[in-house]
């Protein structure tokens, strides 16, 4: 490496950030995607300290002893905890970085859900600033998903993005570089954990933790019926008799504990198609919808929604990143990070 080489890594050490509700993804310019952690957080009750972040916290979840916490700073796609989502931030941007800011404070891209208030607004660009950050951009999740996604949102047609993240679904619709409807519920990935907790409880009187649920989502989940039945086993505590148990469920009993959150998922987009200009609507009938964030990887949900609205459907290639990708790609177009990032 040339000494000019080194001095642009030195100096320019740009960040796309996805920080959202179930797991955090930091792009480093010119380099791609250095981190993708859960966006958790364990903390010393006593003395503040940070004990663990991202993927080994997420590994402390529902196991910590009484002197430790484990934190999510992030809900429904927003901050929760100022000071954790701060040490947090922090910790993944010195991780992503490898402390090559030393001459400059990075420039950051977040991509934040369609339905923030102004106030959740701040605190995210506040939280950035004070994690040293020298410019904070903020742009619109199915916005830059639909850039990560390769749309093409600069001409004068229609795209729809479904954004189905952890703690919201956000739903767009796209025409010259701007957004022209959209409709977000706060209804997502971490619903569909907490169904299948409260199913499981209900039906089995067995009390299972947050990452129990959500490998049954990954593994056996689905919003339509499948092919070829699937079954896992469950451990977890028996509520009347207070001792462990294990239990086998199959793929009906978790699709009947989704059905809840699939069908406001569904509905959501139905509302947003009924509320899409009519030649925009023209265009989606051709082009059809596309799905990305972590909500899409549930088996058959794009079926179900193609079976729903009888258009096409599809997801993109890797949706858990596709959010962050897109945030990463305008780092290279400012002209086009100014047009559509929010003030």
């Amino acid at each position: 490496m040339n000494l000019i080489d080194w001095f642009k890594n030195k100096l320019f050490c740009d960040l796309a950030i996805d920080l959202g509700t179930a797991n955090t993804l930091v792009f480093l310019r010119g380099k791609g995607i250095i981190v993708q952690e859960p966006s958790i957080v364990v903390v010393n009750k006593q003395s503040g300290k940070v004990e663990a972040v991202g993927r080994s916290a997420k590994e402390m979840l529902g196991k910590t002893p009484t002197s430790v916490l484990a934190i999510k700073p992030m809900r429904d796609g927003v901050i929760a905890d100022f000071e954790i989502a701060e040490k947090m931030l922090d910790y993944f941007i010195k991780k992503a970085t490898n402390n090559r800011g030393f001459f400059l404070r990075p420039r950051i891209v977040i991509g934040i859900p369609t339905g923030v208030t102004q106030v959740e607004r701040r605190a995210v660009k506040d939280v950035a600033m004070r994690a040293k950050a020298s410019e904070v951009y903020l742009v619109e999740q199915p916005m830059s998903a639909s850039v990560g996604a390769e749309l093409p949102i600069a001409e004068p047609m229609g795209n729809m993005i479904v954004d189905i993240g952890g703690g919201t679904t956000d739903i767009a619709v796209i025409s010259l570089s701007g957004i022209v409807f959209n409709h977000s519920i706060r209804i997502a990935g971490n619903e569909m954990d907490d169904s299948i907790i409260q199913y499981i409880k209900k039906k089995y009187n067995l009390l299972i933790g947050e990452k129990t649920a959500e490998q049954v989502k990954m593994h056996i989940g689905s919003a339509y019926p499948l092919d070829e039945p699937m079954t896992m086993e469950l451990k977890g505590r028996d509520l009347r008799e207070g001792i462990p148990k294990t239990i086998v469920v199959d793929d009906q009993e978790i699709r009947e504990s989704l059905a809840d959150v699939v069908d406001a998922i569904v509905e959501a987009v139905m509302v947003a198609l009924e509320k899409t200009p009519p030649e925009l609507s023209a265009d989606i009938i051709d082009r059809g919808i596309i799905l990305t964030g972590g909500g899409a990887l549930l088996k058959s949900i794009d079926k179900r929604i193609r079976e729903e609205t009888q258009l096409p459907v599809f997801i993109t290639e890797d949706p858990l990143t596709t959010v962050v990708l897109g945030a990463g790609k305008m780092l290279d177009d400012l002209e086009l990070l100014k047009k559509i990032s929010l003030i």
